[in-house]
């Protein structure tokens, strides 16, 4: 604009021109300034038309064109030119994307959406904010790649895109934003390898997160340039190579966490000179050598991390100098050492300490009862031994104590009851005996106990069917009498309740129908006399049921039950007095086995959340087969077993078997089955273990058993079989043992041969018959419902690992891994 100013003589004449050139440029300044506002409020206009949810309507009743822009919610104007220079809507629930219009707010300072429901691209036109210093798009659904343009924010001082879904690599642009303190990628799906040129010009660098990706590579040389750097963080990524002796440039570091990678190689001395760290996370790599000493001279260090990697050697008792020391985890390493019992005098704000499988001796350091702080203690799987002492009494703040797999013995100490913040209290695998104290009912926020693999005795306290606060009880495998307690309430919230080896009889109470959450139940091998529990059948959580090994008796029936069983996808309830016909009706209602694992991403294991991660508590379950029992350190889901062998059941084999599709262990020997073998068997195509031995079988051999690609077991032996035996595919490994006390039967493996095309035997073997008489006269005399081969099969267990068991686990986690593979391509 071209002001003319009117000369001196023109304004002597006319006086009046003076007040009107200001209104004129008042005019003018209020036209600009009104323009300039109006391309703001159309550029948030659009923001606010591209958002398709506003639950608490905070924009439609605030952004409204009757208002001053600059009044609207979540919107500040500079006091200057009266534009808009901060945009916050964060936390408020929004759904929608961003507008390219976004970009006319050519004054926007600070960008501030996080913790929302945004979606989409970022639009390439963001670019244009170039006053920009502040952008926060965390935590929201955006996908694709970060736009290269971003690389044009000079003034890009905070960068914040965490927790989305951005894919690709991180481009190299954002080596340019030479201002840029803070730059958080964390928790997206950014691949491939860090550019070195990305930190070449990065020298205000202070904070770097990537954490939470798949970054692979190592890590590139020109972040140690970044000597402004406080807080790096690497941590679950898929990154290879060493720490280089560089990192020791970086002086005013404080945070380092490269956990759950892929690094090797020794800890670099030179961490011991970065005197302002406070945070060490290098757990779940391949770090090996020893833990370097001179980490001692950390003297603000707060958190050390190291568990999980190839460490060796004794732990550095400069480490337990550094009275600043929050949280020490060392466990799952080479590590080896002995508790001292001034090992813990020196660390008064210890409030997590992780010494897991660190073969450690000795007894527990009465000097760590000092510690009143501490809230999480994990000693599991070391050489401790003596007493659990009565001074834990003073650890007032425990929350979570495991001290599992070690060489304790005594009695559970009943000031136990004292610790009522406890949540998770596991002892199990050691020496203890007596009961347990009833103490125990006083911890009304306990929701773990496991003391599984002791010698604890007594009656379980009534009080367990009254805490509400457990979600998993494990106490098998002591000796324990008496009954269950009767008294589980409506507010029970118990995941998994496991009492298998005991001494407990009486029955099964039915008061445990409240616990609507339950999982797993496993009663197994005790003195239990009472019939078939269908009422367990409206859990309709409930996917493994073991009663193995008891005195149940009666017929299986479903009467009045209105779920019956639609997740269970393992049941075991061999071994016990049931009879009456094979419960067709349950068989139909098993959805879990019938679907499968088809529509999941991954394998998983039976797992529960706490404050402390995801942990796996279906432990050590056990599976007999051929007489074989072998336990299981971890349960995958995929894993599905019907077992109702050694009853008394008669009758034909169901049809509706063959409709179990994701069946991967059936057995049903050592009853009084008769009829013919179902041809819809060979429809089971995840079989890998078929028993169908000691009972009354008769016909053919179906042809349509070749079709099971996976079998590896199959045991048809002492039935009234006939014909030849199916030959190819799987047949041609199975060994005269599947075959053994069904005369009729002919063809390879056997020795007699069949006659014609029909499979008639030729004559019987005499030689044959003498090699397998001594086993079948003892057969003969056992029945049906007989326990057969337990004697036999325990030897054999003792003697070593069932390996063709563990094979046939080991392959349905690989084929059920293929499988995800395909479908991921």
């Amino acid at each position: 604009m071209i002001c003319i100013l009117p000369t001196p003589n023109l304004m002597a004449k006319t006086p009046f021109l003076i007040p009107l050139m200001f209104l004129l440029l008042f005019a003018t300044f209020r036209a600009t300034l009104s323009a300039n506002i109006t391309i703001d409020e159309f550029a948030l206009l659009a923001l606010k038309s591209h958002i398709t949810h506003d639950p608490h309507n905070l924009l439609a009743t605030s952004w409204s064109t009757s208002v001053s822009v600059c009044n609207w919610i979540g919107v500040t104007c500079g006091s200057r030119h009266h534009r808009v220079i901060a945009l916050n809507l964060s936390s408020m629930d929004l759904t929608g994307t961003i507008p390219s219009q976004l970009a006319n707010l050519s004054f926007l300072g600070w960008l501030d959406i996080h913790n929302n429901s945004f979606h989409g691209s970022l639009p390439t036109e963001l670019t244009n904010l170039h006053r920009l210093k502040y952008l926060n798009f965390g935590s929201n659904s955006f996908t694709g790649v970060i736009p290269s343009t971003l690389g044009n924010l000079s003034k890009l001082e905070r960068l914040v895109l965490h927790s989305n879904d951005f894919k690709g690599q991180i481009p190299i642009t954002i080596g340019n934003l030479s201002n840029l303190e803070q730059l958080y990628l964390d928790y997206n799906s950014f691949s491939g390898y860090l550019e070195s040129k990305i930190f070449d010009s990065l020298s205000n660098l202070q904070e770097l997160r990537l954490d939470g990706n798949q970054i692979s590579g190592s890590i590139p040389s020109s972040l140690y340039k970044c000597k402004e750097l406080r807080y790096i963080s690497l941590w679950n990524n898929s990154m290879e190579g060493s720490i280089p002796i560089e990192i020791g440039n970086l002086t005013m570091l404080q945070s380092l966490y490269l956990g759950y990678n892929n690094f090797k190689g020794e800890i670099p001395s030179v961490i011991g000179n970065l005197t302002s760290l406070k945070h060490i996370g290098l757990s779940h790599n391949n770090f090996s050598g020893e833990i370097p000493s001179i980490i001692g001279n950390l003297t603000s260090l707060e958190r050390i991390y190291l568990s999980k990697n190839n460490l060796k050697g004794s732990i550095p008792y400069s480490i337990f100098n550094i009275s600043s020391l929050q949280e020490i985890s060392l466990g799952y390493n080479n590590l080896f050492g002995y508790f001292s019992s001034d090992m813990f005098d020196y660390l008064p704000r210890l409030h997590y300490l992780n010494l897991e499988y660190c073969q450690l001796s000795g007894r527990v350091p009465m000097s760590l009862f000092k510690n009143k702080e501490l809230n999480f203690l994990f000693l599991d799987s070391n050489n401790l031994e003596g007493i659990v002492p009565v001074e834990i009494s003073n650890l007032t703040s425990l929350k979570y104590v495991s001290i599992e797999d070690n060489y304790l013995s005594g009695k559970i100490p009943s000031v136990i009851g004292n610790l009522t913040f406890l949540e998770e209290f596991e002892l199990s695998d050691n020496n203890l005996t007596g009961q347990i104290p009833p103490s125990l009912c006083n911890l009304s926020s306990l929701k773990v106990l496991f003391l599984y693999k002791n010698s604890l005795d007594g009656e379980i306290p009534d009080c367990i069917g009254n805490m509400s606060s457990l979600s998993h009880i494990d106490l098998e495998k002591n000796n324990f009498h008496g009954k269950i307690p009767e008294n589980f309430g409506k507010s029970c919230t118990l995941h998994s309740f496991r009492i298998s080896n005991n001494q407990i009889e009486g029955s099964l109470p039915r008061s445990l129908g409240n616990c609507k959450e339950l999982k797993l139940l496993d009663v197994g091998n005790n003195y239990l006399n009472d019939t078939f529990p269908n009422w367990l059948g409206n859990l309709d959580q409930l996917q493994v049921l073991i009663l193995r090994s008891n005195r149940f008796y009666g017929e299986v029936v479903s009467s009045g039950v209105t779920v019956s069983f639609t997740r269970l996808r393992l049941i075991d309830i061999s071994h016990n007095n049931f009879s009456g016909y094979l419960p067709m009706k349950y068989f139909e209602n098993l959805h879990a086995i019938k679907e499968g694992n088809g529509k999941k991403d991954k394998p998983e294991y039976m797992t529960d959340g706490s404050a402390l991660g995801v942990w796996n508590y279906a432990i050590n379950i056990s599976f007999i087969i051929k007489g074989l029992e072998t336990e299981f350190e971890e349960l995958l889901t995929i894993w599905t077993v019907i077992d109702f062998s050694s009853n008394q059941f008669y009758g034909e084999i169901p049809k509706t078997l063959g409709e179990l599709h994701s069946l991967i262990v059936l057995n049903l020997s050592h009853n009084c089955l008769t009829g013919h073998i179902p041809s819809s068997l060979g429809d089971i195509s995840e079989l890998e273990s078929l028993d169908l031995s000691s009972n009354k079988l008769h016909g053919r051999i179906p042809t349509e058993l070749k079709n099971l690609g996976f079998l590896a077991v199959l045991n048809l032996s002492q039935n009234n079989l006939v014909g030849l035996i199916p030959q190819g595919k799987q047949f041609d490994t199975f060994t005269n043992d599947s075959y053994i006390g069904n005369l009729g039967l002919c063809g390879l493996p056997l020795s007699k041969s069949c006659d014609n095309e029909k499979g008639t035997p030729a004559k019987f073997d005499r030689d044959d018959d003498d090699g397998m008489n001594w086993k079948f006269s003892i057969l003969m005399g056992y029945g049906c419902g007989s326990v057969l081969g337990l004697s036999t099969g325990y030897i054999v267990f003792a003697t070593g690992r069932p390996r063709w068991f563990i094979k046939i686990y080991e392959r349905v986690r690989q084929r059920f891994a293929k499988r995800v593979k395909k479908r991921s391509r």
